[in-house]
């Protein structure tokens, strides 16, 4: 996926709102984060932050500042997650609610979730990585995304972004 393609998608997702926004939320954190299904399934609601009018998600070890539409969707899904289970409608603490009580969405139904809005996961992740790596040092991109210091340094050589020299 090149950046323009990229762009055009996160900008559907943000806009369209004939989309669920818990699928346009878990598109936007792969589009302009670089998360898997897997890692983004695994959030709680805990990994959002609301402080001062400010959203910050921690998908690492340091939160990152969501971006106004992309913090309303996040506040929306904290706010209206429900398990999907007809006997346990009970509030969540998972962000993205699976089909059995208490547990998360598995990281396939999120995938399959992403793949129906035309999101290609690994090119879509790797776009967003080689972006993100031209824009951040190495270690503040592991930091904040929550990926071994090993991958952000791979992946900051491969965008020519290599912040040492």
């Amino acid at each position: 996926m090149d950046e323009e393609a990229s762009w055009a998608t996160a900008r559907r997702l943000l806009h369209d709102d004939t989309l669920k926004s818990q699928d346009r939320l878990a598109g936007l954190l792969l589009l302009l984060y670089a998360q898997w299904p897997a890692a983004i399934s695994r959030l709680t609601v805990d990994h959002i932050e609301e402080t001062d009018g400010a959203v910050r998600i921690r998908l690492g070890a340091d939160p990152v500042d969501l971006p106004a539409p992309v913090a309303e969707l996040a506040l929306q899904q904290v706010a209206a997650r429900r398990s999907h289970a007809v006997l346990g409608r009970t509030d969540s603490p998972w962000l993205f609610p699976g089909g059995q009580p208490g547990r998360p969405i598995s990281a396939w139904a999120m995938g399959e979730r992403l793949r129906k809005l035309g999101i290609r996961l690994a090119q879509t992740r790797s776009t967003a990585l080689f972006q993100l790596a031209t824009e951040l040092p190495a270690a503040v991109l592991a930091r904040t995304l929550g990926i071994d210091i090993t991958v952000a340094v791979k992946w900051q050589r491969a965008a020519a972004g290599d912040w040492a020299v």
